[in-house]
């Protein structure tokens, strides 16, 4: 399954739906992990903190395409 993270677009929102360590626990079980690029900045989790446990960081499009997308505030 792909899982879609996309940056949380709310006035003052400073979570991020998935962490790292939460994500690199959903490749680990074969899914397929898109996380827009900038999506945790503002949770103190950099691109590359994504991308070390195997998610690719992608658009917009990209995360809200995915079959399941987690967010905070919908």
């Amino acid at each position: 399954m792909q899982i879609g993270i996309p940056t949380e677009t709310r006035a003052g929102e400073t979570r991020v739906a998935a962490t790292p360590e939460t994500v690199k626990k959903y490749v680990a079980q074969g899914h397929k992990v898109v996380v827009q690029a900038g999506a945790g900045l503002s949770a103190s989790q950099p691109d590359s903190a994504y991308e070390a446990v195997g998610a690719t960081i992608g658009s917009a499009a990209e995360a809200f395409g995915a079959q399941l997308v987690l967010k905070v505030r919908a």
